[in-house]
């Protein structure tokens, strides 16, 4: 067993003084990483198990991003969309190639909540615009247990009553339906609905996967009621589930897609929202932007991911040891684990919270030299970089399983 305890050092001291307390870190300190791996500043080295929310799909250091950030950021970084660079349009190009949503256009971002609310200004003007709903009167779906980010307008269609304390008066125009039920999305239709916006697996909500057929129902009953169906694939777009986009798992051509978070290939916020020309020509300069959106540097790195992506075959991988994983975590007997759900590589395995919580097995996977993070205190999630080996899922897989061990020596009141 590895031991890590949390050290009294200047970083961690500057932290507690200087830092506003919105997260609780597990007690490591990380101060170097390379592939699937992580080092602390002592030294010890652990596998990275959680991809920093799927932004690190390509892992840490991989030389052709590392390539293309150093190359670019020695030629041209940042101008504003106030000028063309040479670097846009070859990125929003392979944006495209590599999502198969040919004929449809992107505008690019820098964070996952800034496509979203991308998404959010699209639906509503499209719909005023183009589907006729008065001004002020578009309403959009979206589900209980969504997470789309922390922005004021999407806490405002939030179930999370942490998301919102405090944080009020909120955004109105959201309409909530209960994630996995087409018949009550159908039934929440209005004439002045704009938009359903849906993750097809919800992540933070604890990898929750909905019915099969519930997407491509929602997506006939979206056409036949002329509103626009949008995915929201910040943390399962990219090949995290087995396929370029999660959506294609059930072949939903959405209406429009978000895109993020391993778009930057680990180095810096990269974001897309891709839509439909109609949903796209909405927009006329002016109508929105931002100063970093599509600067050259995310623009080369952003491309390269993609090339990554491709060249690596890592949807495939993700696919093949996505499955190796589930079965290896189903086969783990223990009463800590209540359920395994997930596809390809995003897995979550829910804790029985009468025995542990999810922060506490979080903290023991850390001393068996295992990296991830507990949502909710419910469900530990297990998101491996997709450039992961088959022998280092295994040694992965070995070192979990000598956890859950661990509760089982200790017993259940020493869980």
């Amino acid at each position: 067993m590895q031991q890590s305890n949390l050290p009294i050092c200047t970083s961690t001291q500057l932290e507690a003084q200087y830092s506003a307390r919105n997260y609780h870190p597990l007690p490591v300190v990380l101060s170097r990483g390379e592939g699937v791996y992580l080092w602390d500043e002592n030294g010890i080295r652990y596998i990275d198990m959680m991809s920093a929310y799927s932004a690190v799909s390509f892992g840490h250091g991989h030389p052709k991003l590392l390539g293309a950030l150093n190359g670019q950021a020695a030629r041209l970084a940042v101008t504003s969309r106030a000028f063309y660079t040479d670097q846009l349009g070859t990125f929003l190009k392979a944006v495209i190639d590599a999502t198969g949503l040919a004929g449809y256009k992107v505008l690019p971002m820098n964070s996952g909540a800034e496509a979203v609310e991308t998404a959010v200004k699209a639906a509503r003007k499209w719909g005023h615009k183009v589907k006729g709903i008065a001004t002020g009167e578009a309403e959009i779906i979206v589900c209980d247990g969504n997470f789309a980010g922390r922005t004021t307008t999407i806490v405002s269609f939030s179930t999370e009553e942490q998301y919102r304390d405090g944080f009020g008066p909120f955004t109105p125009g959201f309409k909530r339906v209960p994630f996995g039920d087409a018949r009550a999305l159908e039934n929440a239709i209005t004439a002045n609905t704009a938009a359903f916006i849906v993750e097809p697996i919800q992540g933070e909500a604890g990898i929750i996967v909905p019915p099969k057929g519930y997407l491509s129902a929602c997506a006939e009953i979206c056409a036949r009621h002329n509103v626009l169906l949008i995915c929201d694939e910040v943390q399962t777009g990219l090949g995290r589930t087995g396929r370029v986009l999660a959506s294609q798992h059930e072949n939903v051509k959405p209406d429009g897609v978000v895109l993020g978070k391993a778009l930057g290939g680990g180095l810096l916020p990269v974001s897309a929202f891709i839509a439909r020309p109609d949903v796209m020509d909405v927009f006329a300069p002016g109508d929105h932007g931002s100063t970093f959106g599509g600067n050259p540097l995310a623009c080369a790195v952003g491309r390269a991911a993609l090339e990554v992506l491709v060249n690596e075959n890592l949807t495939e991988r993700a696919e093949i040891l996505g499955k190796e994983m589930m079965d290896e975590l189903k086969a783990i007997n223990s009463p800590l684990i209540k359920e395994v759900r997930g596809m390809g590589l995003l897995v979550g395995v829910e804790i029985n919270p009468e025995i542990a919580s999810a922060r506490k097995v979080c903290e023991t996977l850390l001393m068996h030299g295992v990296l991830s993070k507990d949502t909710h205190q419910t469900v530990v999630r297990f998101a491996p970089p997709l450039t992961m080996t088959a022998e280092e899922l295994r040694d992965a897989m070995t070192r979990v399983r000598a956890a859950f061990g661990e509760f089982r020596l200790r017993g259940i009141d020493g869980a």
